[in-house]
């Protein structure tokens, strides 16, 4: 009767282990996590950049190209957070008129 209840015990005490180690550290945060904390470099450029950018006399126009990129980078972005407040902005008028 002992080994029985001794079984149960374990059997609950491995569920609700489960159940809050499963709420604490689902899939997606692990992901999450191990994207952050481990990323892999990538060393990828277009045959053109690599071939106006290769040697050690071109760091003017490596840094040029560089900031290029992040000035592309950040217009969408830029769209994207503008749009947002104009649609937080009429949704909050909506709901004050009412």
């Amino acid at each position: 009767m002992h080994k029985i209840e001794n079984r149960i015990n374990n059997k609950e005490n491995r569920i609700e282990n489960r159940i809050l180690f499963g709420s604490l550290f689902s899939n997606k945060y692990f992901y999450i996590l191990f994207s952050i904390f481990f990323s892999l470099t990538a060393n990828a450029q277009c045959a053109m950049c690599r071939a106006a950018l290769s040697g050690e006399s071109n760091i003017k126009k490596a840094e040029a190209v560089n900031d290029g990129i992040v000035y592309l980078m950040v217009i969408p972005y830029l769209l994207v957070a503008i749009i947002g407040v104009l649609i937080y902005r009429m949704y909050k008028s909506k709901k004050q008129a009412q």
